[in-house]
């Protein structure tokens, strides 16, 4: 199964798992007279929505190069994160205000049943949390990844929902806004998720040097293939499933044109097929001194 195969499989799983989970946490939510359920319904839709961008795309970053993005579509899976962490700021935006105005109203307690609902989500999102992000570093994708950390994000909502209520029915009354408050809780930890998801994207779009490993592993292959003396620069940069390289490799200075240019091909083919995940590799040839 390829990468991109691998990513569309998570996706589809995810898109399933939270539109079957919204409609749970809704009904349970409404008919518990649980807002914190609710708030986490509204928070499983959002992910529904990012769920099908990421399914974009991932499909539209593995279109092919063509003349206008010869290196790609790799770069539109970063910004694709953007919008993604877009809808989770959305999300904890309308949830923290919604818990405001419900903490100043009186209401009734949560059915105690809510939580058996509530525990069953969490052990299913906390499942597809580690599913989906083994499936994107696999992949190496990352809007994947930032869907992944949407699992995560509902089950840690799930989680303060499940203290919350658990407080309010074990207190009683005076308590009832206890699983508000939770849910505020739950949107500031979402708010913090939505850091995490975004920072490595930025790094990717500015192509920040976080590749350390992969070029000790180029290093090292490099070593294995006949006519390579040493390697000096190697800039790595992502671009969605793919990492583009750039070597500086040193060979034999007695060596002519044509020999160096067919030790590169052999650098470069040797590289690609050790390395699956690399996309362009640009091999420069350096003299030793």
């Amino acid at each position: 199964m390829t990468n991109e195969q691998t990513a569309i499989k998570a996706t589809y799983f995810s898109i399933i798992g939270n539109t079957c989970l919204a409609i749970a946490k809704l009904t349970a939510g409404i008919f518990g007279n649980s807002f914190a359920l609710v708030a986490d319904a509204i928070e499983s839709t959002t992910d529904i929505l990012s769920s099908f961008l990421v399914l974009f795309g991932i499909k539209y970053s593995n279109k092919p190069a063509d003349d206008n993005h010869p290196y790609g579509h790799g770069r539109a899976e970063p910004l694709i994160t953007f919008l993604v962490v877009g809808f989770l700021i959305t999300s904890a935006t309308i949830i923290a205000y919604e818990s405001i105005i419900n903490i100043q109203i009186p209401h009734q307690l949560p059915k105690p049943w809510t939580l058996i609902v509530l525990g069953i989500i969490i052990l299913w999102k906390e499942y597809s949390f580690r599913l989906v992000m083994k499936r994107s570093k696999e992949s190496n994708s990352s809007s994947l990844r930032a869907d992944a950390w949407h699992h995560r994000s509902d089950a840690i909502t799930s989680v303060a929902a499940f203290i919350g209520i658990s407080v309010a029915l074990f207190l009683g009354q005076g308590y009832e806004s206890a699983d508000d408050w939770a849910a505020l809780f739950a949107a500031g930890f979402i708010m913090y998720n939505s850091y995490l998801i975004f920072r490595p994207a930025l790094g990717e779009i500015m192509d920040e040097h976080l590749y350390d490993d992969l070029i000790e592993d180029i290093r090292k292959i490099s070593y294995q293939v006949s006519g390579i003396i040493d390697t000096e620069k190697c800039f790595i940069r992502k671009a969605g499933m793919k990492y583009h390289v750039d070597l500086h490799a040193i060979v034999d200075a007695n060596l002519t044109v044509k020999e160096g240019h067919d030790i590169a091909h052999l650098l470069k083919d040797t590289l690609r097929k050790e390395i699956p995940e690399l996309g362009h590799v640009l091999i420069h040839i350096e003299p030793n001194e």
